[in-house]
C-alpha cells in the first residue's frame, strides 16, 4: 500500500511562454527532452542521472554570477545567492541518490561528463547574456523533470520498475522512514523539482519586471 498520495495535478504546472526569450527557452527544453526520450526511453533511473548532473549546474552558475555582480556594484542579492546555491546542492544530492539506484555503465558516465561540460559552458554564456532567459530555461527544465518523475512513479505503481528499498543516503537526506522504498524517494525528488520550477519561473518574472525584482522565497 502506498503511504503517500500521488497528486500530479498539483505538480504538473506549465508557464505559458511570452515573447522570444520564453519561446527560445521552451524550444531548447523540448529539443533536449526529445534527445533524452530517444536515448533513455523508459530507463528513468539512468535518465535521472543525466538530468541531475545537468540540473546541478544552473544554481551554481547563477549564484556565482550574482555574487560577482553584487561585489562589483556593491548591492544586496535579496537572498538569491543562497537560494540558488541550495538548489545546486539539492540537485547534487539527487544525483548521488540515483547513482546508487541506477548503477550507470562506464559509457553512461562518459555521457554524463561530456553533457555536464557542454552544458556548463552553454549555461554560463546564456546567463551572462540574459539571466531572465536562463532562469526561464531552468523553470522549463524542471517542468519536464516533474513529468519524468511522475512517469517514473507510474512505472513503479504498475510494477514495471521494482520498488526496492531506498538507499541509506536518501533516507538520511530527506528524513524518510527506515522502511522507505524507491517510491518515497521519487516523490521527494519530484517535490524538490516542483519547488525549483516555481522559484526559477519567479526569478525570470522578476527580471522581466526589474522594478519589482524582489522574490519572496
Amino acid at each position: 500500500m502506498n503511504t503517500q498520495q500521488d497528486t500530479p495535478s498539483s505538480h504538473c504546472r506549465h508557464h505559458d511562454p511570452h515573447g522570444i526569450s520564453d519561446r527560445l527557452a521552451l524550444g531548447i527544453t523540448r529539443s533536449l527532452r526529445f534527445l533524452a526520450d530517444t536515448f533513455f526511453a523508459k530507463r528513468y533511473g539512468n535518465r535521472a542521472i543525466v538530468l541531475e548532473t545537468v540540473a546541478a549546474v544552473p544554481g551554481m552558475v547563477g549564484g556565482m554570477l550574482i555574487h560577482l555582480r553584487c561585489l562589483r556594484w556593491m548591492i544586496d542579492d535579496d537572498g538569491w545567492i543562497q537560494k540558488l546555491l541550495a538548489e545546486a546542492e539539492n540537485e547534487r544530492m539527487h544525483l548521488m541518490t540515483f547513482l546508487e539506484i541506477a548503477k550507470p555503465s562506464w559509457f553512461e558516465r562518459v555521457v554524463v561528463l561530456l553533457t555536464q561540460a557542454v552544458f556548463f559552458v552553454f549555461f554560463l554564456a546564456l546567463y551572462a547574456c540574459s539571466a531572465r532567459t536562463a532562469h526561464r530555461l531552468v523553470g522549463y527544465f524542471e517542468e519536464e523533470a516533474v513529468v519524468s518523475y511522475t512517469r517514473y512513479l507510474e512505472e513503479i505503481d504498475e510494477g514495471r520498475v521494482v520498488n526496492f528499498p531506498a538507499p541509506g543516503l536518501a533516507i538520511a537526506y530527506w528524513g524518510l522512514g527506515q522502511d522507505a522504498r524507491l517510491r518515497e524517494v521519487v516523490l521527494a525528488v519530484r517535490d524538490d523539482e516542483a519547488g525549483h520550477r516555481d522559484v526559477n519561473h519567479a526569478m525570470a518574472n522578476a527580471l522581466e519586471n526589474p522594478r519589482g525584482a524582489r522574490v519572496d522565497f
